[in-house]
């Protein structure tokens, strides 16, 4: 059969992308995401064969080893993985989309040179800072600073919420982007720098356990204690890197947001398939008018979702930043779409949905971080509001 475009595989090579990262979902994701989600162990493994596929550098240009890809394709390699297990695609995420996406725009070519093969392979494993214990939302107000002192900067501070920075629960990821003020101006002070594992007065701070969900995915505190970092890790030049941060923030909304996709794609297909295998008063409980409206509603509203999410991607150009509105939109909506179908199946199943057995309790755990994290759901409220006051006309 010809190969027939449409809005979520509107190319042969996002569809082939789509086969390839589904197939790798449901081989390999699917069968670990319950073990690893108790133990709390992110796969390394794993990840490292997401780095033989080509998944890790998705959006990279070809001639650094990535696939050369766009948005559409980080959409739909993360839908894929979040169906299999969130937690997993979350560290994911912050490595293909916070660390190497983010680095590969703003670095000069011999960083690139020198680091992006390792963290395409997936040999080194990366991450993003920008979150503090006291700038969460409000990242501008970061404390930590970064003084040039010859050749070096010295960083002091701590990171916070920091996905990768702990491989397991005694040793650092490889490499982080971080983001540290080098000035007293509140959008205009802020630098980045590539900070490396075995780097003087860089270390690790609590690895942070016990969360509602997202548990294979590793968190960390990152602490910085006269860290020592050559001046030639800086990113770009000084003081300019809050337009870095505000375009990758993006990106990084837009996948989230497709995460929820996922995740919601995978409890419609598991009470579906339930409703249909579960008798009640001697009849499918899918006849039910209960239940249907649960799979009708989550079905409509992962739709509405989806093509929002889609749409969205095929606007966006990840070299540029000018797309704060939708990106806020579609991680707004597909958040809390997320959870609530994630509720949903919850209900359908009834007593079978509350133990792990049947996966849609770790889903809808996973499911609320995305109201969190990334961004906040009255964060999106107050960026869209603030941006469509210069809209007169909605087109």
């Amino acid at each position: 059969m010809a190969f027939r475009p449409d809005l979520f595989n509107p190319s042969e090579e996002h569809q082939a992308l789509r086969e390839m990262a589904r197939q790798f979902a449901e081989k390999e994701l699917w069968p670990q995401a319950q073990a690893a989600d108790r133990a709390e162990k992110f796969n390394l493994p794993l990840f490292r064969k997401a780095g033989d596929l080509g998944l890790l550098g998705i959006t990279i240009d070809e001639k650094w080893g990535g696939a050369g890809m766009d948005a559409t394709a980080a959409v739909i390699v993360h839908e894929e993985l979040s169906a299999a297990d969130p937690g997993f695609c979350l560290a994911y995420l912050a490595h293909s989309m916070l660390f190497v996406n983010n680095f590969a725009v703003n670095a000069n070519d011999a960083q690139r040179r020198r680091v992006l093969p390792k963290v395409i392979s997936g040999s080194w494993v990366a991450g993003m800072g920008m979150s503090e214990p006291h700038a969460g939302t409000d990242a501008l107000a970061m404390r930590t600073t970064a003084r040039r002192d010859g050749d070096d900067y010295i960083l002091n501070g701590a990171k916070m919420w920091i996905t990768n920075g702990a491989i397991n629960d005694h040793e650092l990821g490889d490499c982080f982007l971080i983001y540290a003020r080098t000035g007293e101006a509140r959008g205009k002070a802020i630098s980045s720098f590539l900070v490396e594992k075995g780097m003087e007065g860089f270390r690790l701070g609590q690895r942070i356990k016990d969360k509602l969900g997202m548990r294979a995915s590793p968190t960390a505190e990152l602490v910085f204690e006269d860290c020592r970092v050559p001046a030639a890790n800086r990113i770009g030049e000084e003081g300019e890197s809050t337009l870095h941060m505000m375009r990758n923030l993006e990106i990084e909304r837009l996948t989230l947001a497709a995460m929820s996709l996922g995740l919601a794609r995978k409890c419609i297909e598991i009470m579906n398939q339930y409703a249909s295998d579960r008798k009640a008063f001697g009849q499918s409980i899918r006849n039910f008018g209960q239940v249907q409206r649960h799979i009708a509603d989550s079905y409509a509203q992962w739709m509405a979702g989806r093509s929002y999410v889609y749409a969205t991607a095929a606007a966006m150009d990840l070299a540029s930043h000018g797309n704060r509105l939708d990106s806020d939109g579609v991680k707004l909506y597909c958040s809390t779409m997320g959870k609530e179908v994630a509720d949903r199946a919850i209900q359908v199943l009834g007593g079978y949905g509350y133990v792990g057995e049947y996966h849609v309790e770790r889903l809808w755990r996973d499911a609320k971080l995305l109201e969190i994290g990334g961004g906040t759901l009255e964060a999106h409220q107050k960026n869209i509001v603030g941006d469509l006051r210069r809209v007169a006309v909605l087109r």
